[in-house]
């Protein structure tokens, strides 16, 4: 086949047409034209009977000239079979390709300008947009997916297969055909622009379009020319030329115009014409239209027009251009109030920078006030509002009327203790690019072209010239099969051949029509039906054939109405108009049963033949995902042949609901079943598999359209396949998107009136009582299903109980979303009643309200109020629930809701939610259920932001794809090319910076950045190989903005994870309890890709871990070494341990509610301030790393010895462990209120397709780690037990180790060894030479842990003062062991053994060691040089903070605070006891929570303390309770709860608790260290005690 030849064949597949079709196709025409032209060579006449007759040289002139197509006069000649030369021709006549203009030179004013990275899909060609595409995409015929590449030139038409040729004529000459011009392209479809004034007359009657015309002039006039488009171009209205040689004998098949509407008609697509001018072969034409001759989405696109001109561009407040910073809620105020802020304000109107400090509820206003004091003399006729802070570094601004205290910010600053730096401008100076302008205002809302800038997956499966095309090539069939008189079977096989390829392009789908027609012709071998005419001689008969035709023209016509109202088609029958009045019924007044015909599904795979058996349907009607009854099935059926392969049932389903007992919501949905046929194999065997039943399909559909009218007529649905997880969200919207989905056909009543369904007003009267009105047992019973927290777990029982007392519940508002999910039914009847108690609930805050917008509350008017309840929501709040409310889009019946108006507006009005939410809709366009809807969505964001915020999403949809690009090919790259190829793509990026000047990060729209700094640019050596980039900031006055790029690495879940921790930090906030967590940004930009913020001055456990060898995550002090390392004051490191104690708190409560798994400790990092936070959550949900068969994380989370060690001070707890568990009892009890909250934003995400979150089990576990049904003190003793058993787990400690172990193989050889406990390093160099070394003595110490260091004397050259420096002899065994690695090869002294028998605290050993240390130092000063003068040598004799404090040499005297504050002093008290009681409902409640200071046993050794309870008087010892013992300390946390039951009230008061505290010895042998005793005189009933009490020895006087 030759170059030319395959063109024209790809220009026609193109055209929707597959290859075998054309074939077939150009076959049967070359045949026809090659028999028409015997016979003319014959001269037979046309009257001549048996043979057919001559074609007329001449038609008659139509009345008036013929309009031409929008493809140009060379496509109107080629489909006219009168000049095969043209059929090459483009579009526009021209000879040749016109190409497309560049980028650069495109309008700002117009959509000429495509942003072609908004949705791009790189190596694709599905998706670049041919011809068949131009017509209703609006915009340029192709897309091109490489940026700065030129774009590609409109496809040219179809190489047209040779026709039956008219009599010669030039097209100049020729009266039927307007002349060519080269200015004739296709048009944007959604544009009225009027070609040429020619008469718009029927054949007698005349239609008036002026008022038509000029409404439709009015609202499109503004709009300019998209790229490659002229405004005078070809009209998109005018019908196609159709031959005129099918015999008059057919009866016309007409469409009456409809009747003209006063109605606004900016959405008629079609433009005006005439419909009767000329009668057609078929008798109709096909008329081009928009997209939007979808109803629903030409509503859609009104509302955005009164949506936008709400928000005109003038209004400041919400049209600035700017992105404002963000602010916290007003519940997070007073956090903040009444604290001093140091701020440093820079200008270019003044050289210094101004230091100001100000109180938090200042505002940013005051602050601009008190700059300008400094700079300008008279500030009266100076507005405030002329002036901006913007912060240093970002383009974000503050908000002049916000107080300081409430930006995020400046508590960010405040938290990490960052210097606030911010710069004065004015606001005149500052680039405004983002901000809407007239010119937006004045552009019409349209979905075309906003969604050709999408990844497109829909592809129309025929255009209107191909269907053209095959039409004609049908009706020349059915021509010669009307006037042939033999050969009959050949002219039966063309026909039927010819009707195939017609139904192949529309579908695949054979009606039942076409069936019947077809029967009536003989077999022929392209259709072996068993029900065809068996008496040919039938067909000899002339009217036989007409009528053959007849139906079979007829169905082929209701196929094609059909396919363009099913599919996304440009073109349509009949132009589209204002619909009729049709008269209505309201649907709660029709008592008629629902039913409905199922025909048969079509497209089915040929092998579904020979692998299943039994095909059946199961249809079912559901509201809000519950059944309202049984399923209805079909027969079993098996495959058949006809045309094509199809299962027919032709049956009618009958449901037992009248339409007037359906919910306005009401789903159908269709699930096609078959039986798998099982191997060859054994009779019983194939018995037992042809049993398994299989579901293949579904389809899912809203019985009530938009307008709320119940579904009538001939429907095609797409199923979509059945694949595991398919059932958690279904779309409502059947599946075209996939070219080879089975199609059902279905057929519903039609009436002569359409059955609405009306809202009913709410009831006047609807109930409301007291919850105290209930009896005892009804409130226990109600409390309990309220205290469940979530509709998922409500039993029959608890719907039924919600439902009869929701009167006694509208007190508390959070049973609202518990009592709506158990009403019994949501017919019309029912909904007065529903509407009432909505009415008179109590409002709902925002928080709770999202409750309300899950899949099981699909009601129109619950939702409504749910978002109302929403809009007092600020704009930085939104943020945090934005990706739930995304998702919680797919649950709306139709485009346009409430819910997606409150998205938009809020949109419209902050860049900082438009920004996030186009990144979401971009990401949730991956879901192929919901993409069509998302695709209409993110085309409404697009209308709505204005063309400068699409300029700048379509920039960094550019840049992210270079960067997932790049990140690809390091990945796939061998490691030893990675680094080249790393900077090879590099140069790509700092390409894309040379066009584009700045682009915003996705992470955070106010990160403006200009350039990549490559040498600062790596990647990681970890699985997903993620790059490490650095980005120069615009604002000079910035550091370079580090981030994470990964590819291959799903990172929704991680957005998932921290916006979960974010609201619980929020949450701990708002009660006043800051655990000082570090949240940082991460965003999923597309399937498998995104951005991770990267925090500065942070080091991985491992790395911590690591300086103490390859064993490091078995000892204790690393971390406590590595932060007394980088905070070597003693100010400095108390406040780091406060922050970690804080931040570990918060972390051990985050993960163990997310079930965060995967915890090795390269997933878990420490800043040098002390906060701890963790990062990747690929595991979460409780769903382990799994190592075989063994579970990796064994432990409830991640608490392990060294943690505990920095909080302790030492290896032993102290009163600072009863801290950190307090603080993660508290932390763990606050997050529990709040359980409604944190499920139902894990319940929207079940449909989001994160792999781990995606049934109810999942969401289960989060219900079981917040224990929702326990009281505050079951909660606390719980937790204190998951403590204890994470810190006791030697499961977390190993898997360290094995992870260190394994991560090996990455470390890099020229990484040189440093000590765990200097900061940093020093050289001969820095220090001077060292002359001798010498151990003087050994001292005791007691921090960080109790042990013996030794007092080295450090003499020098050129010093002539000593210097002593104090070192343990585990530092000095890392000394020697860093050596090693570091001179393995050089002769070095040994060491001394570290293994002592016996006691090794005594001061004989510590006398040894002293000896044996000092002939160690002596050879290491005397060995060679490379080791003597090495710079571990001089860094680990370089005197640390510790060895520097005034007066002493050692710190032997300085202990920790913390342990001399609860140390056992002298006098009669030995300790205190910390205790919960309470009394309520005859019980008394006694937790024993911790004590501090006991006294160490005689023999120095830390006790065993348990506590003993009596409650006296108590002569016969009964009320003995006692606690578990703890281990070896003087500090124990307990968290037990001791009750004593039926205690009556007034017998309390008589009352005294009898606590002893003792050692648990052996043998029996229990030793008292302490006791107290407590009246319970004035513990009233519901009163509770939290308080510490002294502990004396026996006969001692201790307070009571």
């Amino acid at each position: 086949m030759s170059a030319q030849t395959q063109k024209e064949w790809s220009c026609l597949e193109a055209l929707g047409l597959s290859q075998k079709e054309l074939v077939l196709a150009e076959a049967l025409q070359m045949e026809y034209d090659a028999l028409s032209r015997l016979k003319q060579d014959k001269g037979v006449p046309p009257g001549d009977s048996g043979k057919a007759p001559t074609l007329p040289k001449e038609c008659p002139p139509p009345c008036r000239p013929i309009p031409s197509p929008p493809g140009g006069s060379s496509l109107l000649r080629g489909l006219s079979s009168s000049d095969p030369s043209l059929n090459h021709l483009q579009p526009g006549g021209a000879q040749t390709p016109r190409p497309s203009p560049a980028r650069a030179s495109t309008s700002r004013g117009s959509y000429s300008k495509d942003p072609l990275y908004i949705l791009e899909t790189p190596g694709k060609e599905d998706y670049y947009f041919g011809s068949s595409y131009g017509d209703s995409m609006g915009s340029g015929s192709a897309l091109s997916l490489s940026k700065g590449l030129p774009l590609p030139p409109d496809d040219p038409p179809p190489a047209i297969p040779p026709r039956n040729p008219l009599p010669p004529s030039s097209s100049s000459d020729n009266p039927f055909l307007p002349p060519r011009s080269s200015a004739h392209v296709p048009r944007d479809v959604n544009l009225f622009t009027p070609e040429e004034e020619l008469p718009k007359l029927t054949t007698r009657e005349s239609l008036n379009y002026d008022n038509l015309n000029d409404a439709l002039s009015r609202l499109n006039g503004d709009w300019l020319a998209p790229r490659g488009r002229r405004v005078n171009g070809d009209q998109s209205g005018k019908p196609v030329a159709r031959s005129k040689t099918l015999p008059p004998q057919v009866p016309p098949r007409t469409y009456t115009p409809l009747q003209k509407s006063n109605k606004n008609q900016r959405r008629v697509s079609a433009d005006p014409v005439s419909l009767g001018s000329r009668v057609n072969g078929f008798g109709y034409e096909l008329f081009q239209v928009s997209e939007e001759k979808d109803e629903e989405v030409a509503t859609f696109c009104h509302m955005l027009d009164v949506l936008r001109s709400a928000y005109p561009c003038n209004e400041r407040s919400k049209n600035a251009g700017l992105v404002w910073s963000a602010c916290v809620g007003p519940d997070q105020l007073q956090h903040g109030l009444g604290i001093s802020i140091k701020v440093t304000v820079i200008s270019d109107h003044f050289t210094e920078p101004l230091t100001f400090t100000c109180d938090g509820s200042s505002t940013t206003d005051l602050l601009i006030y008190q700059t300008l004091c400094y700079t300008q003399d008279d500030l009266d006729h100076i507005d405030m509002d002329d002036y901006l802070l913007k912060i240093c570094g970002q383009a974000e601004f503050l908000n002049n009327d916000q107080p300081l205290a409430t930006l995020e910010y400046i508590q960010q600053c405040l938290k990490f203790d960052w210097d606030i730096r911010l710069f004065l401008t004015k606001r005149s100076t500052v680039n405004t690019e983002l901000a809407r302008v007239e010119e937006d205002d004045g552009t019409a809302s349209t979905m075309n072209h906003n969604i050709m800038l999408q990844e497109r997956p829909i592809k129309q499966t025929v255009t209107r010239e191909a269907l053209t095309l095959l039409l004609d090539t049908f009706h020349n069939e059915a021509e010669s099969f009307l006037l042939s008189e033999g050969e009959l079977p050949l002219h039966v096989e063309r026909l039927v051949q010819s009707v195939k390829a017609l139904c192949s392009s529309l579908a695949a789908v054979e009606t039942p029509d076409i069936t019947a027609a077809l029967n009536h012709l003989p077999a022929c071998p392209c259709r072996l039906h068993p029900r065809v005419l068996k008496d040919v001689s039938v067909l000899a008969r002339r009217e036989n054939r007409d009528s053959v035709v007849e139906k079979l023209t007829a169905a082929i016509l209701d196929l094609v109405d059909l396919y363009c109202s099913t599919f996304n088609a440009n073109f349509h029958p009949a132009p589209q108009g204002t619909r009729l009045a049709t008269p209505s019924q309201e649907a709660g007044l029709v008592t008629n049963v629902l039913s409905f015909s199922v025909y048969a599904a079509h497209r089915v795979p040929i092998t579904w033949a020979a692998s299943y058996e039994g095909f059946f349907l199961s249809c079912s009607l559901t509201h809000g995902g519950v059944e309202l009854c049984a399923p209805q099935h079909t027969s079993k059926q098996a495959v058949s042949k006809h045309l094509f392969h199809l299962v027919v049932w032709d049956q009618r389903i009958c449901f037992p609901v009248q339409i007037n007992q359906l919910p306005r919501e009401t789903q159908l949905t269709v699930t096609l079943y078959a039986s798998a046929l099982p191997p060859p194999g054994g009779a019983e065997e194939k018995g037992k598999q042809r049993r398994s039943i299989e579901a293949l399909g579904w389809v899912t559909m809203p019985l009530f359209n938009f307008r709320h009218i119940l579904t009538c007529g001939r429907r095609l649905l797409g199923l979509w396949p059945s694949t595991p997880g398919s059932g958690n969200a279904r779309s409502s919207s059947p599946n075209f998107s996939q070219p080879d989905s089975i199609i059902l056909q279905v057929d519903f009543p039609t009436s002569a009136f359409e059955v609405r369904f009306s809202t009913p007003p709410p009831a006047d009267f609807c109930p409301q009582y007291e919850f105290s009105r209930l009896d005892t047992i009804s409130q226990i019973q109600l409390q309990n299903v309220l205290h469940k927290k979530s509709l998922f777990w409500l039993t029959l029982e608890d719907r039924r109980l919600l439902w009869e007392k929701r009167a006694f519940c509208q007190a508390q508002s959070g049973a609202l979303p518990l009592v709506l999910a158990s009403a019994p039914c949501w017919e019309w009847a029912c909904l007065s009643d529903i509407y009432a108690l909505l009415r008179q609930w109590a409002c709902l805050n925002h928080l709770d309200a999202l409750g309300l917008l899950h899949a099981s509350f699909p009601d129109q008017e619950l939702r409504r109020t749910a978002v109302q309840w929403m809009d007092s929501i600020s704009d930085s709040e939104l943020l945090d629930f934005l990706p739930q409310l995304v998702q919680a889009l797919k649950y709306e019946c139709y485009l346009d809701s409430p819910l997606v108006r409150f998205l938009l507006r809020r949109a419209i009005g902050d860049i900082r939610i438009a920004h996030y939410f186009f990144w979401l809709l971009k990401d949730a366009l991956q879901d192929s259920q919901f993409s069509g809807r998302y695709q209409h969505l993110l085309a409404a964001l697009l209308c709505c932001v204005g063309r400068g915020l699409r300029d700048e999403f379509d920039r960094q949809s550019w840049l992210v794809s270079i960067l997932a690009t790049l990140a690809q090919c390091v990945r796939d790259a061998s490691p030893s090319s990675r680094q080249a190829i790393l900077r090879e793509g590099l140069e790509e990026v700092k390409h894309f910076f040379s066009v584009s000047s700045s682009c915003r990060l996705p992470l955070n729209p106010a990160l403006l950045v200009k350039a990549i700094n490559i040498q600062s640019c790596s990647y990681f050596n970890s699985n997903a190989v993620p790059l490490k980039l650095s980005f120069q900031t615009l604002d000079p006055r910035g550091d370079n903005v580090n981030v994470i790029f990964k590819s291959g690495d799903d990172l929704r879940q991680d957005m998932l994870t921290l916006q979960i921790i974010r609201v619980m930090n929020k949450i701990w906030i708002q009660e006043g309890l800051d655990m000082r967590m570090v949240i940082f940004r991460c965003f999923s930009t597309g399937r498998g890709r995104g951005m991770v913020e990267m925090i500065p001055q942070a080091d991985t456990l491992r790395k911590i871990q690591g300086e103490h060898g390859v064993t490091g995550s078995f000892k204790d002090r690393p971390l406590a070494d590595w932060l007394q390392k980088h905070n070597p004051t003693e100010d400095e490191y108390e406040k780091a341990v406060e922050n970690f104690i804080y931040s570990c708190a918060g972390c051990c409560v985050a993960t163990y509610i997310l079930g965060i798994c995967d915890r090795h400790n390269d997933n878990i990092m420490l800043r040098t301030s002390g906060h701890m936070f963790h990062i990747d959550f690929g595991k979460f949900l409780g769903h382990a790393q799994m190592f075989g068969n063994i579970k990796r994380d064994r432990a409830p989370f991640v608490f392990t010895s060294d943690m505990a060690y920095v909080i302790n001070g030492g290896d032993k707890p102290s009163s600072r462990f009863h801290d950190f568990v307090d603080l993660c009892c508290e932390a763990y009890n606050l997050i529990r209120k709040h359980t409604h909250l944190f499920l139902n934003l894990l319940g929207l995400m079940l449909s989001c397709g994160i792999p781990e979150l995606s049934d109810l089990d999942d969401l289960k576990y989060v219900y079981d780690a917040l224990r929702p049904h326990e009281s505050e003190a079951d909660a606390t003793m719980y937790f204190t037990r998951l403590i204890e058993s994470s810190l006791g787990s030697v499961a977390t400690k190993l898997n360290f180790f094995i992870h260190n172990l394994a991560q090996m193989k990455f470390s890099s050889s020229e990484e040189r060894p440093v000590l765990s406990f200097a900061p940093r390093v020093h050289t001969l160099k820095s220090d001077g030479a060292i002359r001798n070394l010498y151990v003087c003595r050994h001292v005791r110490t007691y921090t960080p842990s109790k042990g013996t260091a030794y007092v080295v004397k450090v003499e020098r050259e050129d010093q002539q003062v000593a210097v002593l420096v104090q070192r343990s002899f585990e530092e000095f065994h890392e000394l020697h062991s860093k050596l090693r690695l570091l001179f393995p090869s050089s002769k070095l002294p040994s060491f001394p053994s570290r293994f002592v028998i016996g006691r090794g605290r005594g001061e004989a050993m510590a006398d040894r060691r002293k000896d044996e240390l000092n002939g160690y130092v002596w050879h290491l000063v005397h060995t060679s040089p490379d080791v003597a003068q090495c710079d571990l040598m001089y860094t680990f004799f370089h005197p640390l903070p510790r060895d520097e404090r005034p007066g002493t040499v050692v710190n032997a005297l300085h202990s920790r605070p913390s342990e001399i504050l609860w140390a056992p002093v002298s006098g009669r008290v030995v300790g205190e006891v910390k205790l919960s009681i309470s009394f309520k409902s005859d019980k008394l409640f006694i937790m024993v929570m911790h004590i501090r200071g006991l006294q160490p046993l005689q023999d120095g050794s830390d006790p065993d303390p348990y506590v003993k309870l009596y409650l006296l008087p108590d002569p016969q010892k009964t009320s003995k309770r006692k606690t578990k013992a703890a281990r070896r300390t003087c500090n124990p946390t307990y968290n037990e709860m001791l009750v004593y039951e039926r205690i009556p009230r007034g017998d309390l008061q008589q009352r005294v608790i009898h606590l002893r505290v003792l050692g648990d010895g052996a043998f029996w042998e229990n030793t008292l260290l302490g006791e107290t005793f407590i009246p319970l005189k004035s513990l009233a009933p519901g009163q509770h005690w939290v308080d510490w009490h002294a502990l004396g020895t026996p006969g001692t006087d201790v307070p009571r």
